[in-house]
Formats: C-alpha cells, structure tokens, sequence
C-alpha cells in the first residue's frame, strides 16, 4: 500500500502539480468563456434628469414607470444563470429630451446596485421591444375625494349614524392628461366598520366628557387615510387635506328610548284624489291602538325609538305625527309616514343648543360655517333614522285600512312586517 501511495503522490510530484495546475487554468477560461442566452421578465424602468416643470408620462413617485420590459440577454453563462429581474434595472437619461422618442436599449442602459456584479462585461447582447417614452407637461391640482358610505356592520351595541366630512381634496402632481382625468372623475374613499371594535368606541364613550354625549366619534386614523393610485405611485398615497384631521364616523348606541310625548296620528289627502275622495267623509275611528283624546288622534301605548340620541328627542317632542295616506285603490295596508312638524325651527334649535356646548373639542375646532353643517347634517340624519318601536324587538308596524267612511288601524299581519 505504501508503495502504491508513493508512485501516486511523490514521484514526478513536480509534473503532477504542474498538470493539476494547468488543469484549473483550463478550466478557468473555459467556463468564462461559455456564453448563453436568457429571457429575464418584469424589468423595472427608471427615468432619470427630466427637465424642470417636466414628467414623463407612466412615472411613479420613485422616479420608476409604471411599467416593465423583458430582456433577452446573451453572455456569460456564470454570470446570467444568477441574474433576476431584482439584480438589474433599465435607466434612460431625458436630460436634453422633447416630446416623445422610441427606446431602446443598449448595454449602457443596463444597471445594476450589486458592486458585484459586472454587467459591461458579462453581457454582450440585448434584445428586447422597443417602446415609446413621452415627456409631458408637469401639472399639480387638487382632487376631489368623495367618502362613500362605509360598508361592514357596526360594532355590537351600536349603530352607524354618518360619516363627515363627505368630500376632501387630494393633491397630487403627474402628468398633464392623468391628472386631468383624474380630477374629472374624481376618487372614492370607502371604510369598513368591521375594522372598529367594540371596545374601542366603549372608550370613546367612557372618555366622552361633552355636555350632551349621545355621538360617540370614531376619528380615522392616518393609517387609513391612504389612496392607491398606481399610475402615480408604487406605495399608497395620504390625503393631504387640511380638513382630513376631522374625518370621523359617527355612532349612536343601539338602544330603546321611551318617549316622554304622545304621537299624533292623522290622515293625508293627495290633492290627485279630490274628485274620487272627500275628506269630509272619512275619519280615523279609535280603537285599541287608537285613542281620541279632546279631538286629537293618538298612538294609545307607550312607545320607543331607536336611530336617535334623547337630546334629538327632546328638541322634536310634540313636533311628531304619523301620516297615513288615504288612498281608495288602496285594498290592502295604507301606506304611513312619520312627519317632523316646523323641521326648520327644530333644527336650528338642536345647532343653536349644539353649538353653545364649548366642551365640544371634537368640533370646535372647525370653522363656524363648516361646524354649523355638519350639525345640520347630524339632526338630518336623525330623522332619517327615527324608528319607533312597542317593545325591545318589536318594531311599531300598523295596518291602516279604508272601510267606508272609516279607517280603522290595527296591527299589521307578520307577513306583512
């Protein structure tokens, strides 16, 4: 055995090194000196020295266009085996540039961040799509941001109310013909209540120290002030309006309030029937639901509502009635309405008492004419949302029907409700 080992690493030892060395050497140059070819997709494009009030159009805010090219490359075969389309970028240079130039890509165009990898050398064609890059007028405007009515269901023991303010304004600066678009057809904001806990509008509430405390306000936080806009720029963009600070959603808590006033019930004549129908002749006869009292009609039981705060209801108090609209052709339940009388006074009312609360910090804040709207809108919202109820789960639904000269008003069917 030690003889063998010795022919093999110890005589001519110096010819052996010397062809083991030649051998690596060979296989040196010969790999460098393989080449391939490679298709890398989803190169990313960058523009770079555009002239002053100048863009071009497709760029983002990274100075990146909003698209990319494929490049077939040949060279190197170490050096392509290892190359993706994160190693590389195309770079254009629109310093002298006018109007719009087709490009094309050459090896100068080609780079890489990695000081380790030698493009000029390893790469030593490049075939790709020409395409066109067009310089356009730098413009900035103003975008108007409607905000949608949000979408999800409230937290549990709440109801949604409103959300304000209803349009904000973004700007932004591209080019002349997107931005144009844009501010055309304006951009939609769209929140959704499933994203708001409980317990935080329970802390909201608790924390609440404003004399008539009924809305608790969810404040958007910057992390959800944010637009996509990827034609403009690859990461979202915040809306940058002033006003942005105050956008809330507003909620009420989902409860039953007793009214402490009756609820008058009257019938409504369209002018359209007065030659097939005399108001002379019909009346509302009392029954169980139905009492007269010193010629007034009214609701006899007690009563609830839900969809609004105990300070909206003591502003509209005696300024409430039930509507029921007589109509002949009308064989099943007549249709009714819940009435605000003198919605005028009533809501200048509820402003003038709102807008005197100086523990409000959540809207004093705000100019005097844009805080006065959004209580206006507020009250609004409430009669929107009136409800009246008989008991906890059982919502106020009559069937009014025209028998003769009487209507008569009863509970309507379950079906029905």
């Amino acid at each position: 055995m030690r003889t063998l080992l010795k022919k093999l690493f110890i005589n001519n030892w110096r010819r052996k090194c010397l062809s083991v060395i030649l051998a690596i050497v060979i296989w040196f140059l010969v790999n460098k000196s393989l080449t391939m070819t490679k298709t890398i997709i989803n190169v990313p494009i960058r523009i770079e020295n555009i002239p002053p009030g100048k863009t071009v159009e497709g760029i983002q805010s990274n100075g990146l266009l909003n698209r990319r090219v494929n490049l077939i490359l040949t060279g190197n075969k170490q050096l392509l085996e290892e190359l993706n389309a994160n190693d590389i970028q195309v770079v254009f240079d629109a310093s002298g540039r006018e109007g719009e130039w087709i490009a094309t890509i050459g090896k100068k165009n080609i780079r890489s961040d990695n000081p380790d990898i030698n493009l000029s050398q390893g790469i030593s064609r490049i075939t790709h799509q020409n395409f066109i890059i067009k310089l356009t007028k730098l413009v900035t405007e103003k975008i108007p941001i409607i905000i949608t009515p949000p979408i999800g269901e409230a937290p549990h023991g709440y109801q949604f109310l409103d959300i304000w303010p209803y349009q904000l304004f973004i700007t932004v600066s591209g080019s002349e013909d997107l931005v144009k678009s844009l501010k055309e057809r304006g951009l939609k904001l769209t929140f959704n209540l499933n994203d708001i806990s409980r317990t935080q509008l329970d802390e909201l509430r608790s924390n609440n120290t404003k004399k008539h405390n009924d809305v608790v306000s969810f404040f958007i936080p910057n992390s959800w002030k944010l637009l996509s806009l990827p034609l403009l720029s690859s990461a979202p963009i915040e809306i940058n309006d002033p006003d942005a600070k105050f956008l809330r959603i507003d909620f009420i808590r989902q409860e039953l309030l007793q009214l402490s006033f009756p609820i008058p019930i009257s019938l409504y004549f369209p002018p359209s029937l007065s030659k097939t129908i005399n108001p002379t002749k019909v009346s509302l006869a009392p029954n169980s639901l139905i009492e007269n009292r010193n010629g007034i009609k009214m609701i006899g039981e007690n009563l609830y509502a839900k969809g609004v705060s105990a300070f909206f209801l003591d502003i509209v108090k005696n300024m409430v009635e039930i509507a029921v609209i007589v109509s002949p052709d009308d064989h099943n339940c007549l249709k009714y309405s819940i009435q605000f009388i003198n919605v005028q006074d009533l809501e200048n009312r509820y402003v003038r008492l709102l807008k005197s609360d100086s523990s409000d910090d959540e809207v004093r804040d705000l100019q005097p004419q844009v805080r006065e709207n959004y209580l206006r809108n507020r009250f609004r919202n409430y009669m929107h949302h009136f409800q009246l109820y008989q008991t906890v789960d059982k919502p106020l639904n009559l069937c009014p029907k025209l028998e003769g000269g009487s209507i008569t008003i009863t509970e309507a069917p379950s079906h029905e409700s």
